[in-house]
């Protein structure tokens, strides 16, 4: 007769005694029997310990979780981290930075008021160990790195506000930041410890804000260990994102001066080694910061009755014409405005007369105008060029100079984003942002004379703006996608990137893309719709039932939180747990501890219906975040929230779990999955009506020649 379901068999050992197989029933914790015996006290009665609710189990391997939610180990470790010997103290920290990632023992390390001791060990217990820092050096480097790394475990699990800090903590770990001369791994923590404390609280933003400054951080960015350059460029991001809107402008002053551009593109950027995936957010993070300072400026309008912006108008007609231009004195003011609406004609602005006018729309606003500046007085040559090679075509051909740059401006804002906040996922940065001060402006006099050149080879007229404007686009967008290096390679990929390479690429795009638009093949798609529709449909339970592994926490640089979830072959539970890493391949169920079943699943919600996305922290209101979110709602108002690795998981899973509660798969994934499928079916069909045969197995691939030495005689 087979046990009850709730009966498990599990082999208990205790140190130094022989390990017993025991039957536990997970309906009555803390119970345990031997094979065929009665039931009896788990844990303490073969090897009489005492009190039952004082111990905890623990997995043997991988993660080494505790199963209950009590235990002596988080007491014990409670008094041996306070032991007067420095051996037993070091290894006893070393066992709680290693204990501290569990959240069952963390809560009761907590509970014991383990925060609060730890912060009193560098408070005050630094000084002491510092003393012995000459003599035993290493020692002292791992016993605050082990305490440090204990505290950020335990804090990562969000159990205790970081507004409960003292001003001397603070100080304490600001000053192994300042230090010239740190232990490596002392130094990585206590950046990680103020990028928290930044990001998680207003108040002690202040407060760090008043301990470190940005050239204290800057000589961790000329060192070669990538995990501290990525740290420290993290609490510069964290400081520039809780600045208030009007010191952001004066950080970005600062930064400048101290060449903090130059130091990343010459220590991270160019340096030998790989960028990692979190140095390469953490660079994508502070290059949209950077952008967003451009917010301002993109969504002030200009005031047509302000003298001094007025005058930004009149430098630009004065350098494209000065050898046209007469004295402001000279003439009648009806021959001078007459002079001036002539050449404000030739600048292509839309209102002749007050030009003004023009840029009182936002997006962009005065960003706009700035650019037309910035271009005329750095670029003078081509500016002069442009504007005269314009005004002397006949009118319907000419390029409008200045409706152009207005229109160019709004569309570089929308391409990168300016105003939005990062993404937390995004690692999409570009090198060539970080080789020039004045990127943007740059950036956009690379891209007027692009539009200047593609107008021409378009040979457009006014009707034709918004169709160059969308050649542009796309002529930009292809080009950012290789990721030049430098301002100069992008703008050499762009001179190859024409408008007839343009109408090539869409050419060989329609052509990938047969459309069959016959009533027969019109009716042969829809017969067979259903079909593939639910072959897409088994493809996605079958990727359910291999499982996926997400993160379980919003750190990124804690690669060892993951969980994993998997479907179960007869389609009807969902199994999931705790794992220490990501894994190689599938992970058997057998290590998954928690299940959900199919049928008390009530709903799948995505986005901001999510409620790990109904908090309002900064990062997580970006677009791309809220795109990954997804979450499984069930009976008794429980929910299962999930963040996809990336957009095609996410598809797969809610396009699954959507097919389990028998809704419709709506995932744009679905969608790409039918035309393809749909298109391949329908071609085989009519291979198969040509009574064309298609083999079953691919051809062999032709070997390899044995004799390299020939030639190839072109008589």
């Amino acid at each position: 007769m087979p046990p009850p379901a709730d009966i498990v068999k599990v082999a208990i050992e205790w140190p130094d005694a022989f390990p017993k197989l025991m039957e536990i029933d997970q309906v009555s914790p803390g119970t345990a029997r031997l094979p065929g015996e009665a039931t009896r006290g788990t844990k303490t009665h073969l090897w009489s310990l005492g009190s039952h609710e004082h111990f905890a189990l623990q997995l043997a391997d991988g993660t080494r979780y505790y199963i209950t939610e009590k235990s002596l180990s988080a007491s014990q470790l409670h008094e041996r981290i306070q032991s007067s010997s420095m051996d037993a103290k070091l290894e006893a920290l070393k066992d709680l930075a290693s204990a501290s990632r569990d959240i069952t023992f963390a809560q009761e390390f907590i509970n014991l008021d383990g925060i609060s001791l730890l912060t009193q060990m560098v408070e005050s217990g630094t000084e002491r160990y510092q003393k012995l820092q000459k003599i035993m050096k290493p020692c002292f480097g791992d016993l605050l790195s082990f305490t440090l790394t204990a505290f950020v475990e335990l804090m990562d699990h969000g159990i205790v506000s970081w507004d409960t800090f003292s001003v001397a903590f603070i100080k304490k770990i600001a000053s192994y930041v300042n230090k010239s001369a740190m232990d490596a791994a002392v130094l990585q923590r206590s950046l990680a410890i103020l990028e928290s404390m930044v990001l998680n609280s207003q108040d002690l933003y202040q407060k760090v804000a008043q301990e470190i400054t940005i050239g204290q951080l800057i000589p961790h960015l000329q060192c070669a260990d990538q995990d501290i350059q990525t740290y420290t460029v993290a609490v510069i991001n964290a400081l520039f994102l809780k600045a208030p809107e009007e010191k952001r402008q004066e950080m970005a002053h600062i930064l400048a001066q101290k060449q903090l551009r130059s130091i990343i593109l010459s220590n991270i950027i160019r340096s030998n080694q790989p960028i990692n995936d979190e140095m390469a957010h953490q660079l994508y993070v502070l290059q949209v910061l950077t952008f967003n300072l451009l917010e301002d400026r993109m969504m002030t309008k200009m005031d047509p009755q302000d003298q001094a912006q007025r005058d930004i108008i009149f430098e630009l007609r004065r350098i494209a014409f000065d050898v046209e231009c007469d004295s402001n004195n000279s003439g009648s003011i009806e021959k001078r405005k007459s002079m001036y609406t002539r050449d404000y004609k030739k600048l292509g602005f839309i209102n002749h007369v007050n030009p003004a006018v023009d840029f009182t729309q936002i997006p962009p606003g005065m960003l706009a105008l700035d650019n037309m500046l910035y271009f005329a007085k750095h670029h003078q040559d081509a500016y002069i060029r442009m504007v005269l090679e314009n005004s002397s075509r006949e009118d319907k051909h000419e390029c409008p100079f200045g409706r152009s740059s207005i229109e160019l401006t709004k569309m570089l804002c929308e391409i990168l984003r300016v105003g939005e906040l990062p993404s937390e996922n995004c690692h999409d940065f570009h090198p060539m942002f970080f080789t020039h001060d004045r990127s943007f402006e740059e950036f956009f006099c690379i891209c007027i004379q692009l539009l200047n050149k593609t107008w021409k080879e378009m040979r457009a007229t006014s009707e034709d703006f918004n169709k160059v404007m969308q050649v542009v686009r796309e002529q930009i967008m292809r080009t950012l996608t290789h990721k030049p290096n430098s301002l100069d390679q992008f703008k050499s990929r762009l001179q190859n990137m024409s408008y007839t390479e343009i109408l090539k690429i869409r050419q060989s795009e329609r052509m990938n893309q047969e459309d069959f638009q016959s009533r027969p093949i019109v009716e042969l798609r829809e017969k067979i719709q259903p079909e593939i529709m639910e072959l897409i449909k088994q493809q996605r339970l079958n990727r359910l039932c291999e499982g996926t592994c997400f993160k379980k926490t919003n750190n990124r640089r804690k690669p060892d939180k993951y969980w994993y979830c998997r479907l179960s072959p007869n389609h009807k539970v969902l199994h999931y747990g705790d794992l220490e890493e990501s894994p190689q391949g599938e992970v058997p169920f057998d290590s998954l501890q928690d299940k959900l079943p199919v049928v008390e699943m009530k709903a799948v919600v995505t986005g901001k219906d999510c409620p790990h996305m109904k908090e309002k922290g900064a990062l997580k209101q970006s677009k791309e975040w809220l795109e990954l979110a997804f979450s499984v709602l069930y009976e008794s108002d429980e929910y299962l929230n999930f963040m996809a690795p990336d957009k095609h998981e996410y598809c797969v899973w809610t396009d699954g779990l959507n097919a389990l509660l028998g809704k419709e798969m709506t995932s744009e994934y679905t969608k790409a999955d039918m035309d393809t499928l749909l298109s391949m079916e329908m071609k085989l069909r009519l291979l198969d009506l040509e009574n064309i045969q298609i083999p079953e197995a691919p051809p062999p691939i032709p070997k390899e020649p044995s004799n390299y030495d020939f030639v190839y005689d072109c008589n």
